[in-house]
């Protein structure tokens, strides 16, 4: 132990069993994907609807950020990653405790604190994403109810299931590398079953949806983008190659996306979108999402062409077919 400089001997802050790098880069990979709610999601919903719904769903994506935390340390994290209750959810119980927070925490080598704090900040932008679904429909006061019910009842409920060790699809072996079924599977079936609940927006509003600010779209979707180097740079709990392969991969399928709907945009309408191009960053981020870390840089590309082409092509397809329910713009 004496061969080590002083700096990298254990102490009471850095115990034996802590790296200090691994510790280090899983808090920057929360810090990003945090970023990708606060402030990216809340520009990119306060610029992409009308303006007169502007405040209100940048301030709805704020709401559940603050809202999502709290919950999260009294009971939510627990519930995804604490104590067997049940083979899908974990006993409720604060994650507020010093002695369990500065204990090993179940993955990696780095303490329950950082845990915490890492799992809280895809919890909050899997409801984030939800309220993409319920922009111009749903009143303030409702998604205040509705933020810390559906935490606790689903989200905890998928997050134990696949991502805890004793969760029941944990054990079959099922992989998603970093939220492609807990995070996007999820928000998007509750954000198009909501939205159908909720109903659908004036029909003067459907027939005229434009972004209120261009600008300000381009610089959310950009915080969103890059903060997605966390989001699945974070997935392999260690500073490693699996996390290097993880960030280019999200990056080179993102990319692949932008461009095939930008081209298919030209194609068919004559005219590079901006707002298409906004949609393309979206689905190439969630389409590499779930094994970003486990292929290939070609297959990074294949799922960049199909992510780029098949919602571009279906949209048109879908909107008429399904009426006004599902939310067309702005998830």
């Amino acid at each position: 132990m004496s061969q080590f400089p002083a700096n990298l001997m254990p102490d009471e802050a850095s115990p034996e069993w802590m790296n200090k790098g691994d510790n280090a880069w899983q808090l920057t990979a929360a810090t990003l994907v945090g970023l990708q709610s606060v402030p990216g999601l809340v520009i990119l919903y306060g610029s992409i609807v009308k303006k007169k719904w502007a405040v209100n769903s940048a301030f709805m994506a704020l709401y559940a950020f603050a809202s999502v935390l709290v919950c999260w340390v009294i009971w939510g994290y627990r519930m995804s990653f604490g104590d067997n209750l049940l083979p899908f959810v974990g006993l409720p119980n604060i994650a507020l405790d010093e002695k369990f927070l500065l204990r090993k925490a179940f993955l990696g080598s780095f303490p329950n604190v950082t845990m915490v704090y890492f799992q809280f900040v895809f919890a909050a932008i899997t409801l984030v994403l939800i309220a993409g679904a319920l922009l111009g429909r749903m009143n303030f006061h409702a998604w205040m109810i509705f933020v810390p019910l559906w935490l606790t009842f689903s989200y905890t409920i998928s997050a134990y299931s696949i991502w805890c060790p004793d969760g029941w699809l944990s054990k079959m072996g099922i992989i998603d590398f970093a939220g492609g079924y807990v995070i996007h599977v999820a928000s998007g079936v509750s954000g198009f079953t909501a939205a159908y609940w909720v109903g659908p927006r004036s029909i003067k509003d459907r027939e005229t949806f434009i972004p209120n600010n261009i600008l300000s779209m381009l610089t959310g979707v950009g915080f969103v983008w890059l903060g997605w180097t966390g989001f699945n740079g974070g997935a392999p709990f260690v500073a490693s190659i699996d996390a290097s392969m993880a960030i280019l991969n999200t990056n080179i399928c993102t990319a692949t996306s932008l461009l095939t709907w930008l081209i298919l945009d030209i194609i068919f309408f004559k005219k590079p979108s901006v707002l298409g191009a906004t949609q393309g960053i979206i689905t190439g981020l969630v389409c590499i999402t779930p094994g970003a870390g486990v292929v290939q840089g070609w297959a990074a590309i294949i799922m960049g062409l199909l992510s780029g082409s098949i919602p571009c092509e279906g949209m048109p397809i879908s909107i008429p077919l399904l009426g006004p329910l599902p939310d067309d713009k702005a998830m």
